[in-house]
């Protein structure tokens, strides 16, 4: 029984050594297997991210030439656009007007930019600074990390040369040798760690000296761009007055020739000769003329030039009645302006339009120039607005240009073109003259000549003069206004605010209510003078982006404003803006509101309640659409609760948006988060035709003054 016993644990035994030996197998291969495993994961994930960079990459760069070929072909179109507008003499005085205000505006945002840059220097030089003391701080424990590896290792040596020769101690000495190679291989990494992030730290000093010097390169390209502008200023300042100059001389030129000086002289020719613009024939007629003139022929034209003579003073005296009567405010009939419409009737009649030479439509012109010399009363630059624009009216649909003439001038003789042949005519034709003016409409075609064409342009600029007159009067009332609105007033904290539109009569908050008056007074001013409603539009729709560039700017230059309490101010300030909107209609307020579209979705924003909980999407999409990164960056960073101490957006959003900004940060309009004012003229003769219709003027009368002159009583015809 004991040699069966002995035989079964010795079966036993070597059954248990199998049995460990399989598993130990069984779990080796295992071990290898997960390696194996585990290694090909690793190999797959690295190759999927390498790919994914190399398509970013590729998408990225295909992105930015795409966007670059966009820009190119924008900027190639706005450059055609302005070589266009630059053909035209007309556009030079608003260019001038333009490039001035552009120069200001640049030489205040080269100031601002300057004083960021001051302080984006600062502020870089203090994280160098950091980032260069992190850097000896890491170098530091890299020499510690160093040491304690040698001590380590010369500890590992001396325990070896202490260690008896034993067989159990020896395997002791394997569990402290495998101990401190894993200590050794964690120290190892560490070192490759910290090597890795002084490798990264000198790469963003590098970037952050890179950065500082492109942007002291696009400080400078901006000098440059402002030199060049103030040169060009300069260039179209001479050419104006070398135009003044020239307008000068052809105007002496004309005076020289006009037909009084050369009636006056004795004339040559027989009095049946055909008449050119008041003036007899050329020197050719008078050479083919014969050398003898008798006695009675000599009597003739002695009597003519006589007649000649009583007719033109006669017109010169028309002349200055007209312009005697026209001067003065005569006021409107049905709605439209009597002295334009004075204006037209007697040039239609004289025939101004179809004649070559004239000395009416500068006398005109010196008139409305010497009448809005009083710039700062609106209510009488609007009087002359509403002349000017009418007269322009009534230009554009009477005159076209000259093309058929030289068609039927072999079937009748050319009639006289000045305003003397046409006023001897009339005088010798009375009943004929009668019937064509009863047949004629209020508005006709015409003919024109040279110098009505250049008065039609000459009155064109000046209702663009006077337009601009009165939008910048209006601003500069609003100017010193905005500047108190854009703030909530201390006395006033939030609870006084979030009542609604009840401002007091007391309150600071009075400012918004002056605005309206401003507003409801030019309103009024330009209803009474029957200003065109297309004219009043475009005034306060560039009045109310005035508004809303010098309000948004402000907020995005002034900590102070980017507050709760303050979002609350200006916002109930822009509903009363909205309710005046309302009032005025859109008739004449037009698309006024939706130029207050910045500053209202920023007070929207400043106003809403745990932004921490709105993500960067829901801004741009929702809340804020029309802003751009640098602009939301800019509130964002800048906004603090002076009332219930809420947070900002959550950093993940603020992360997103500097992100954002690095990728825009070549592009030079994206890089500049203010507004700029357009000051240019947003409507042309077209479009005032387009607004207005001829039969508004068929129940107008003209001057009462003048009907009561015989001469003219063509205008109650």
């Amino acid at each position: 029984m004991h040699l069966a016993q002995k035989a079964y644990k010795e079966l036993w035994c070597a059954a248990v050594s199998i049995q460990s030996g399989m598993r130990g197998m069984a779990g080796r291969n295992e071990l290898r297997f997960r390696r194996q495993n585990k290694a090909a994961i690793t190999i797959q994930s690295h190759c999927r991210k390498y790919l994914a960079h190399l398509h970013y990459i590729k998408l990225k760069k295909a992105a930015i030439t795409t966007q670059c070929a966009w820009r190119g072909r924008v900027a190639r179109k706005e450059l055609r656009k302005l070589k266009m507008a630059a053909r035209e003499t007309g556009a030079l005085q608003a260019a001038k007007n333009k490039l001035e205000k552009q120069v200001e505006e640049l030489t205040w945002r080269l100031q601002l930019e300057k004083r960021m840059r001051a302080d984006m220097e600062e502020a870089k030089t203090q994280e160098n600074a950091k980032l260069q003391s992190a850097l000896q701080d890491m170098q530091l424990q890299f020499k510690q990390t160093k040491e304690m590896l040698r001590k380590e290792r010369e500890a590992a040596k001396k325990a070896a040369e202490q260690s008896p020769v034993i067989q159990e101690v020896q395997v002791m000495d394997h569990a402290v040798m495998d101990k401190l190679t894993a200590e050794n291989e964690k120290l190892k990494a560490l070192v490759n760690s910290l090597e890795r992030k002084i490798g990264e730290t000198e790469k963003k000093y590098e970037e952050t000296t890179r950065l500082s010097e492109e942007r002291l390169k696009q400080a400078l390209e901006a000098e440059n761009k402002l030199i060049q502008l103030k040169t060009s200023m300069q260039r179209l300042e001479e050419k104006i007055s070398d135009m003044e100059t020239e307008n000068q001389i052809l105007r002496q030129q004309s005076l020289l020739s006009t037909p009084v000086k050369q009636v006056s002289e004795p004339p040559r020719t027989p009095a049946n000769k055909s008449l050119e613009n008041g003036h007899y024939l050329d020197e050719e007629n008078r050479a083919n003329e014969p050398q003898s003139v008798t006695p009675a022929k000599k009597f003739g034209t002695e009597s003519d030039s006589k007649f000649r003579r009583s007719m033109v003073d006669r017109q010169h005296e028309n002349v200055d009645a007209l312009i005697n009567c026209v001067m003065k405010e005569i006021g409107f009939s049905h709605g439209k302006p009597v002295a334009a419409f004075t204006i037209y009737k007697c040039l239609l009649h004289w025939k101004s339009f179809e004649a070559e030479r004239t000395s009416v439509f500068d006398r005109l012109i010196q008139m409305i120039g010497s009448a809005i010399e009083n710039q700062d009363n609106n209510d009488h630059m609007a009087y002359w607005l509403s002349n000017t624009s009418s007269l322009l009216f009534l230009l554009q649909r009477t005159l076209k240009a000259a093309g058929a003439s030289g068609a039927t001038a072999h079937r009748k003789p050319p009639a006289p073109t000045s305003l003397f042949g046409r006023m001897t005519m009339g005088f010798r034709s009375p009943s004929s003259a009668h019937l064509a003016a009863s047949a004629t409409d209020i508005v006709r075609q015409v003919e024109a000549k040279y110098p009505a064409l250049l008065f039609k342009q000459q009155l064109t600029a000046y209702v663009e003069k006077i337009y601009g007159i009165i939008r910048d009067n209006l601003k500069k009332d609003l100017a010193s206004l905005l500047s108190l609105c854009i703030q909530a007033p201390r006395t006033s904290k939030g609870s006084v605010l979030r009542s609604g539109r009840s401002f007091g009569k007391d309150s600071p908050s009075n400012h918004w209510q002056s605005i309206i008056e401003c507003l409801n007074a030019l309103l009024s001013t330009l209803k009474d003078n029957f200003v065109p409603p297309i004219l009043v539009q475009k005034i306060f729709t560039q009045t109310f982006s005035y508004i809303n560039v010098q309000l948004f700017n402000s907020l995005l230059l002034r900590r102070e404003c980017c507050t709760f309490s303050n979002g609350e101010y200006v916002k109930a300030g822009l509903a009363e803006l909205e309710l005046w909107c309302c009032q005025a209609k859109e008739e004449y307020a037009g698309s006024a509101w939706d130029e207050l579209k910045h500053i209202r979705q920023a007070v929207g924003f400043l106003v809403i309640h745990q932004k921490y909980r709105i993500s960067y999407d829901e801004i741009t999409n929702d809340l804020c659409p029309v802003l751009s990164v640098q602009q939301l960056y800019r509130i964002c960073t800048l906004y603090w609760d002076d009332n219930y101490n809420t947070r900002s957006v959550s950093p993940d959003v603020i992360s997103s948006m500097r992100i954002l900004m690095t990728e825009d940060s070549n592009d030079a309009e994206s890089s500049s988060f203010l507004l700029d004012d357009n000051s240019s003229i947003p409507f042309s003769v077209d479009d005032l035709s387009k607004s207005l219709q001829e039969k508004e003027f068929s129940d107008v009368k003209a001057a009462e003054e003048l009907i009561e002159n015989p001469a003219f009583h063509f205008l109650d015809e």
